[in-house]
């Protein structure tokens, strides 16, 4: 979260971040709530200070009924301060309520505007061994699409011709949302994530394995809750979520922990399903395996002090590219403008790679750095070298989201034969096999 010294004394600034996000939040409120609260603490100290006192004299008091009338006087205030407090645990309890209700700061180099208002700062063709940055910044409208090959299907298409994808059988278990992956498609998917985790081990990254469901808390702490309660599945009768990613689990491992600052930067990586209840229009957009309620991950998180983490953010970026490098696709980085950010970040890196069967972007990896707003939020802190308490900066990355790679790679790799083509790098967690067979 904003601490309350950011939104009290830079009041105008938070008011024309949320206009720049295209969102609200109740600022007054929490103005009045602040003002409140300060007033409670200063009366409340000033009575302890009384109650302290009167303990004094009553000690010292050498007289029974001076002794009596100020043991009198101290109950009455005694019982004042115990209905102050009580205000005051009341007033804390909205503002922190309210204070979760106010997005991240976006960074000064985030542009400002919606989706279509991001700018591209890279390409590349990983099999041509092309890449070029952007400087300054491409706008994404004047972004030329790559040509189309007029050959090659979606993947829809190839995946139910060659039984790799079965959207029947899938839909009939769990509805619209879902599908199955059958024999060499199943077995892709299951290659990428080992592959996906050991390339970010080499990388410098820590693998864990966490559970799936997660407290309430953690998602307070990383910024899905409250505000995104309708997009998430909640067991019934528990204090459990299902995980929208594995960035909540990792991200609140060391939650109301104080790491030293010799072990920074803590960097991890994690497979998760990831389950999210969105709302998808019918069309084109959504056809086949691009979006769904259930999709795998492997995610990168690391925990930096503040000095570090916006140097960290282009380090999560570049793991997340040599993976997409390495499969040979076609990609592309774009920086998102203020209103497409997500709750809690303050810059993000989106990573597409090109569907030449379908003639599209994927997004297969989010990159961003939260600074210390999660931390604020999960109390992740950390001992500088001084020795004084501060808290973490969080950064995390894709590395990378399935199913839209497998989608990609349906796609880019046809043969005329009716088989797919296996990236290279793919092939020993295949067995050695150079392509993926049809069933049947």
């Amino acid at each position: 979260m904003l601490s309350i010294q950011v939104i009290r004394e830079r009041t105008d600034e938070v008011r024309r971040m949320l206009a720049d996000r295209r969102t609200s939040a109740p600022l007054d409120e929490i103005l009045v709530a602040d003002e409140r609260r300060r007033s409670l603490i200063q009366q409340v100290e000033e009575m302890r200070k009384d109650r302290n006192d009167a303990s004094k004299a009553i000690g010292t008091a050498k007289d029974q009924d001076e002794r009596q009338r100020l043991i009198e006087a101290q109950r009455a205030v005694s019982g004042r301060l115990d209905g102050l407090e009580a205000d005051l645990r009341e007033v804390e309890a909205s503002l922190d309520s309210l204070l979760l209700q106010v997005p991240n700061m976006p960074h000064a180099d985030v542009p400002l505007g919606g989706e279509e208002d991001a700018v591209v700062i890279l390409e590349g063709d990983a099999a041509a061994g092309t890449e070029h940055r952007f400087d300054p910044p491409l706008p994404l409208a004047e972004h030329a699409l790559p040509e189309t090959e007029a050959a090659l299907k979606p993947h829809w298409e190839v995946g139910e011709e060659s039984g790799l994808i079965d959207f029947e059988r899938g839909t009939k278990l769990s509805g619209s949302s879902f599908y199955i992956l059958r024999g060499d498609g199943s077995r892709l998917q299951r290659a990428l994530i080992a592959w996906f985790l050991d390339t970010h081990g080499r990388q410098g990254y820590e693998e864990v394995y966490t559970p799936f469901l997660v407290r309430t808390d953690m998602l307070v702490g990383t910024g899905q809750l409250p505000k995104f309660a309708d997009t998430m599945f909640h067991a019934a009768d528990t204090d459990l979520w299902l995980v929208p990613t594995a960035e909540v689990p990792v991200t609140n491992m060391y939650r109301d922990e104080i790491l030293e600052q010799a072990s920074l930067p803590v960097r991890h990586t994690a497979y998760t399903p990831c389950f999210r209840r969105e709302q998808f229009s019918a069309g084109r957009e959504v056809r086949g395996i691009k979006r769904g309620w259930q999709f795998d991950k492997v995610e990168m998180v690391q925990f930096t002090d503040e000095a570090d983490s916006w140097a960290a953010l282009e380090r999560i970026l570049e793991d997340a590219l040599q993976v997409v490098r390495a499969l040979g696709l076609k990609y592309r980085v774009l920086r998102l403008a203020s209103a497409d950010l997500t709750f809690a970040s303050a810059m993000t890196y989106d990573i597409d790679i090109w569907a030449p069967g379908a003639g599209e972007w994927l997004e297969v990896s989010s990159v961003s750095n939260f600074v210390d707003f999660q931390a604020r939020r999960a109390n992740l802190r950390y001992r500088g070298e001084d020795g004084r308490v501060r808290f973490l900066h969080t950064l995390n990355g894709s590395g990378l989201a399935l199913p839209r790679v497998v989608a990609a790679l349906l796609e880019a790799g046809q043969l005329e034969d009716g088989s797919i083509e296996v990236p290279p790098v793919l092939r020993p967690y295949l067995g050695g096999q150079e392509a993926l067979q049809p069933l049947g």
